[in-house]
């Protein structure tokens, strides 16, 4: 039986004597732009700089290739992205469900949790479960709904209108203030008072916003002159 193939591509751009094409089209270590060069004087060139050839446009024709001090180079990214990650808001959403026929006390408690959510600055998912006969009245998890998005209107707005998903009727709460705005608040606060922690509920949590990732080829697209886009072959 045949091993399956490694699929693990690496997004290193090739740099110095990893550069195996005739010629390249070189821009200097601020961003002037040198012209088409054979590799091998571009090489000399950044040994004679002290610097590195890294190629930031594999697949133009010929390769565009940049001096500079590539350890330097990694150093200041791997810092943007360390700050990228510190300073990132992930997107949460809270779940809340109901029965239609709750109690007074018990969608106070309820409602309690959906104003601590919004206040956060999280998004709240309410969910209405609906069993037996209960499924032949909807309108009573809608008028639920309805009541619940109208005591809380200073902090959420409805997001999701009410939909029934089987035998469940869900709405999304959306905060009015954003998270980040929320984060800021709380550290302002923090340096004049110690601040409490909210207890946690059981939540349903949706996690997006990567950061960025600095791409080379990117940076050499104003240095590279349009006729550039085309395919090169791949190098060996």
């Amino acid at each position: 039986m045949t091993a399956p193939r490694s699929t693990d591509i690496t997004t290193e751009p090739r740099i110095n004597d990893r550069i195996r094409v005739a010629e390249v089209r070189l821009v200097g270590p601020n961003g002037e732009q040198v012209g088409i060069v054979r590799v091998e004087d571009a090489l000399r060139l950044a040994q004679e700089a002290d610097l590195d050839l890294v190629e930031v446009a594999p697949t133009a024709r010929p390769p565009v290739c940049k001096l500079m001090d590539y350890g330097k180079f990694k150093y200041e990214n791997a810092l943007k992205d360390r700050e990228a990650r510190k300073n990132q808001i992930n997107t949460v959403i809270k779940e809340i469900k109901l029965r239609p026929k709750i109690d007074p006390h018990d969608y106070g408690t309820k409602k309690g949790h959906v104003v601590r959510f919004l206040k956060a600055g999280d998004k709240v998912k309410v969910t209405i479960m609906f069993r037996g006969r209960e499924q032949s009245r909807p309108e009573l998890g809608f008028r639920l709904l309805q009541r619940l998005a109208e005591d809380v209107a200073e902090l959420g707005f409805v997001e999701s209108s009410p939909k029934q998903d089987g035998r469940n009727m869900i709405m999304v709460l959306g905060p009015t203030k954003r998270k980040a705005d929320v984060k800021a608040e709380e550290r302002r606060r923090r340096t004049s008072d110690d601040g409490s922690t909210e207890p946690s509920d059981d939540v349903t949590t949706d996690q997006t916003d990567q950061p960025d990732q600095t791409d080379l080829t990117d940076q050499a697209a104003e240095q590279a002159p349009a006729e550039t886009a085309e395919q090169q072959p791949a190098q060996a």
